[in-house]
């Protein structure tokens, strides 16, 4: 054999072997359906227990489209690489999970496989929910299966190429699924280490809160810095004490359960229902992940205050529609603010945010009436002012309010969160 026919023939094994690895990664076999567990299979302690599980990891938010039943899928997932939606959770048969095993859906929410064997998106954080211990995926399976069958089959994906060819998420998991439960930090307490495995975990506050690389993946090193959602910045949860007056644990935990904090404001966005979901959840929880977030702040450089840019054309046109529109909640004579019902803006998360995109949602979006939660209620103003109104106001609340300097090219990030809202 001559030298090059040995170094074709090498070549060409180890181009076999890769497509031999490549298709062990891709093949996933498929989980034998089974009928649907009765009713009175599970017992109430274990539907409780689901119950919570569930809500703990936001299940009814993404799987729920809008106008849509519980947990029957079909909600637009954005992504930078197209749309997924939102797969049905019900125990229907032919559209939901009523045929899987609890092997079966232990094995997609541990490794974002499906009973039939094809791969899962990552828009469902399998590479979190990973670590949920048997007993949490056990109760979860209960809790589902006994909610209300629903026939209902999510719109087809809308996915560029090559993405939409599942098999490659088969390399994309070696790279950023790391199945295993969490062992406990011994060096802390009991309080702490649920916080993590919440936060890790079931809540998989990563996901929206961190980061993605080019290929989707949350980028190495920076867990919890921030990135954008649905059009609205989830902002770092590593940098709470940056915050004006920063975060206190009473604050945390009162913000997580009912969507309002003093000093800071209100819930909204895609934050908004998941502040719901914890509201049903025990307090302990919700403490534990309060330790846990403070836990993790890294160390922040106070602001330097910036001088008042309120005499600005812009700001003076804006306060002109501050005194029309918002003053009545937000102005200091508001009643709601002499009762200390209303944060003042000064303390505001968005309006002292690096970027305005979440101060111009807030008035473009508002938020909606919610019966009990009408304390949070904002109205909309995106079919009443706009771009330029919108940018004015959005520019005189950050000088009237906020020590930190004036944000720029505000006008072109409302013409461009305005054009992203209304292509959902």
């Amino acid at each position: 054999m001559t030298r090059k026919s040995g170094l074709l023939a090498a070549g060409g094994m180890a181009i076999m072997a890769a497509f031999a690895v490549a298709l062990l990664l891709m093949w996933k076999p498929a989980i034998a359906p089974v009928s649907p567990p009765a009713q009175d299979a599970f017992d109430a302690r274990t539907k409780l227990a689901g119950a919570r599980v569930v809500a703990l990891g936001d299940c009814i938010v993404c799987h729920t489209a809008k106008g849509g039943k519980p947990f029957a899928g079909g909600l637009p997932l954005a992504t930078p690489f197209g749309t997924i939606y939102a797969t049905n959770i019900t125990p229907d048969v032919r559209t939901g999970i009523g045929a899987w095993s609890l092997e079966a859906f232990t094995r997609a929410t541990r490794h974002g496989v499906a009973r039939d064997g094809h791969l899962l998106y990552p828009a469902f954080p399998y590479v979190h929910f990973t670590r949920i211990s048997d007993d949490d995926i056990a109760a979860a399976y209960a809790y589902l299966m006994t909610r209300e069958p629903v026939d209902a089959t999510p719109p087809a994906n809308q996915l560029m190429f090559p993405l939409n060819f599942r098999p490659l998420l088969a390399f994309w998991n070696v790279l950023f699924l790391h199945p295993g439960e969490q062992p406990p930090d011994a060096s802390k307490d009991a309080e702490w280490n649920r916080g993590k495995l919440l936060v890790d975990g079931l809540g998989h506050c990563a996901s929206c809160h961190s980061p993605l690389n080019a290929i989707g993946g949350e980028k190495s090193g920076q867990a919890f810095d921030g990135d954008i959602v649905d059009g609205w910045e989830a902002p770092a949860l590593n940098a709470l004490g940056a915050a004006p007056k920063p975060w206190t644990k009473e604050q945390l935990v009162t913000y997580l359960r009912t969507g309002r904090a003093s000093e800071h404001g209100a819930a909204a966005g895609p934050m908004l229902p998941v502040t719901r979901d914890l509201a049903t959840v025990p307090e302990a929880d919700v403490r534990s992940i309060a330790t846990y977030l403070l836990s993790i702040q890294k160390p922040q450089t106070m602001a330097t205050p910036v001088a008042s840019t309120v005499g600005s054309p812009e700001a003076q046109r804006g306060a002109t529609l501050f005194a029309a529109s918002c003053a009545q909640c937000h102005g200091p004579a508001a009643p709601m603010q002499s009762i200390g019902e209303r944060p003042t803006l000064a303390f505001s998360t968005a309006i002292n945010a690096a970027t305005p995109r979440n101060a111009i949602q807030m008035i473009l979006s508002g938020n909606g009436w919610h019966g009990e939660d009408s304390m949070n209620y904002m109205p909309a103003f995106d079919h009443i002012y706009d771009d330029q109104q919108i940018a004015d106001l959005a520019s005189y609340i950050r000088s009237a309010y906020s020590q930190r300097g004036p944000w720029t090219d505000v006008e072109a990030v409302v013409v461009k969160v305005r054009k992203e809202n209304n292509a959902r």
